[in-house]
């Protein structure tokens, strides 16, 4: 991650600004990705599969220590829709009555900003925030190969709040959230209007074992009701184990662990089950990631996925 550190006087013009940063990093990835495409019956495919995302955190300190900060992103997928300029009423390009159509939600441009202040071990984030249970210890134990391949090994299965790279997140629905750290101890609390969601989790390490328990009421039957999670090493292999109850997406158990294998190469594998649902299924995967130096990899990986479909990705990740 590069940082680019600018003059006070240069970047803001009020006095008493104690320091002023920002921060430009983040990374890009492409190569291929196979999907045998069985659960629609259809034919198999292997397409070409990349994402470029370009992170900017800025924040500015008061003379009292408070740290102020905003989080956004820009982030373009080759499957993203940019969108078609309208010419407008006039019909010609570049005048003021043109306007963006069939953008997507994930289509290049600047996420929903989340902003915060933080001091101490005590923070608080609004807008496009990052969510107690997509930020609890454990909810994301691997990574499989390049792209994710369907992330069927998180436990709350993305049914709360997150944030979005792509969109606006709870940037829109009044997203508001706590945080607290204290040693060995961490407190996420977040609440948003999207389907009421109240959510939080407690954590505690102990002894290099990470142990984590977190709920969350809402208004929607499938959103994810409790969640916990302990984590930590038995010898050459890092282990996770993952409970959730996605109410009616059904009860989801996880088991991943990831072995170094080499000095710059590690495994990662999952087995995940979902009783009930429209996912009853058990799915399970395997990855490597070698280490290329100067912070680009190789990566793939291979997974069975809940719907039955089998995917498959490799290719190389550059962070800057």
């Amino acid at each position: 991650m590069k940082k680019v550190l600018f003059a006070t006087t240069a970047l803001v013009a009020t006095a008493g600004v104690a320091a002023a940063d920002v921060t430009f990093g983040g990374y890009g990835r492409f190569g291929i990705m196979y999907n045998d495409n069985d659960s629609d019956g259809g034919d198999s495919d292997t397409d070409v599969t990349s994402r470029l995302r370009l992170q900017i955190d800025a924040t500015a300190e008061s003379d009292a220590g408070v740290v102020f900060g905003a989080r956004m992103r820009i982030q373009q997928n080759n499957t993203d829709n940019n969108g078609n300029v309208d010419p407008g009423p006039d019909g010609i390009y570049g005048n003021a009555d043109d306007f963006l159509e069939d953008a997507g939600p994930a289509g290049t441009g600047i996420n929903g900003v989340r902003f915060f202040a933080r001091t101490g071990g005590f923070e608080v984030g609004v807008g496009n925030i990052f969510g107690a249970l997509e930020s609890m210890p454990g909810q994301y134990p691997v990574d499989m190969g390049l792209t994710g391949l369907g992330y069927d090994y998180t436990a709350f299965d993305d049914r709360a709040d997150q944030y979005s790279s792509g969109g606006n997140g709870a940037a829109g629905s009044n997203g508001v959230e706590v945080l607290y750290s204290a040693g060995d101890l961490a407190v996420h609390v977040s609440a948003s209007d999207i389907n009421d969601r109240v959510a939080g989790y407690v954590a505690y390490t102990w002894s290099g074992w990470t142990f984590a328990v977190g709920g969350q009421d809402s208004d929607a039957a499938s959103d994810t009701e409790w969640t916990a999670t302990a984590g930590g090493s038995f010898g050459i292999a890092d282990v996770t184990l993952a409970y959730a109850d996605n109410g009616t997406g059904g009860d989801r158990v996880v088991l991943a662990g990831r072995f170094d294998v080499g000095a710059a190469t590690d495994i990662e594998v999952y087995v995940a089950d979902n009783d009930g649902g429209t996912e009853d299924d058990t799915g399970y995967g395997i990855d490597f990631n070698h280490d290329l130096g100067g912070g680009t990899s190789l990566r793939g990986g291979v997974v069975k996925q809940f719907d039955g479909d089998t995917v498959a990705d490799m290719g190389v990740r550059f962070n800057f």
